[in-house]
């Protein structure tokens, strides 16, 4: 096994990498499912990693408690903003949402002997291990699947195809809407608490507008028509600079025109059902 402990010891931090960006696009599918384009998810991230790392540091929580801090901070957060936020929708969502994205970046800047301000926070205890990251991917993976498929997840899908209607059939869509904001800002929160517990180091920049399209790209890439899309994406998303780091320069330029290929050619995502579905039964002939 001594190839493994080699590879191990290069690449595990890509490899868990990869588990937290599955949280992370499946934080940001939780509201598109619903049909809101919320692009706070990058900001919930900071907010759990700051309050987790914080807690470790600064009060000596033990990591199970940082960890429930990381996720119920963004959650409560994620509760008062979106009370009046998720009355928006479409693109003035999408803009309000990156404007408490960038009010949070100024917040951390601003509370420098919390949050280190533009220094960031260094010296976070390497906590995080691979199970951990494992365990809660799979757990929210089992979560999500008996969601969507119990009469919470086919409201989530009532209103996504038309909101009006469904609260005509008597589904509540102020509180179905809040519960899916709510449930992708834990999600998020636990991403960045996991992470920040991972690298030793996280800063302010780290969770801004980039990161927020990141994360919509890792969802959009994989495709909403099922759990395993954001997933697929996810890891698509983050093995694809790796793979072409032999590029050197154009290593950019490649992934970009690599993304506008499969947006071009396959709109609904990598993994989408009914072409997969279609494709199993042409092999099957």
């Amino acid at each position: 096994m001594e190839w493994f402990d080699n590879f191990w010891s290069i690449y595990s931090n890509l490899v868990l990498t990869l588990g937290t960006n599955a949280l992370l696009a499946l934080s940001i599918y939780l509201t598109l499912s619903c049909g809101m384009l919320a692009m706070a998810n990058a900001a919930f991230m900071g907010i759990g990693a700051y309050t987790a790392s914080i807690l470790t540091m600064n009060f000596e929580m033990s990591f199970p408690v940082a960890l429930l801090g990381g996720m119920a901070a963004p959650m409560l957060v994620a509760f008062v903003i979106g009370k009046p936020t998720l009355r928006l929708s479409g693109v003035y969502l999408a803009m309000a949402t990156l404007g408490f994205g960038e009010v949070v970046r100024v917040v951390i800047l601003n509370t420098e002997s919390w949050t280190g301000g533009a220094l960031g926070l260094n010296g976070i205890p390497q906590l995080t291990q691979w199970w951990h990251i494992a365990l809660a991917v799979a757990l929210s993976l089992a979560v999500l699947f008996r969601l969507l498929r119990s009469k919470v997840g086919r409201a989530f899908e009532a209103i996504k195809e038309d909101e009006t209607a469904a609260g005509l059939m008597g589904i509540d869509v102020n509180n179905t809407k809040m519960l899916a904001f709510v449930l992708g800002a834990l999600l998020a929160g636990l991403a960045g608490a996991l992470n920040a517990h991972l690298t030793f180091f996280i800063g302010p920049n780290e969770y801004g507008f980039d990161r927020g399209v990141e994360i919509l790209t890792m969802t959009i890439l994989g495709g909403i028509g099922s759990l395993a899309g954001p997933v697929a994406g996810a890891v698509i998303l983050t093995l694809l600079p790796e793979t072409l780091r032999a590029f050197n320069d154009f290593r950019l330029v490649i992934n970009g025109v690599i993304l506008v290929l499969i947006v071009l050619f396959l709109p609904k995502g990598i993994w989408d059902p009914a072409l997969l579905r279609s494709w199993f039964r042409r092999r099957s002939q």
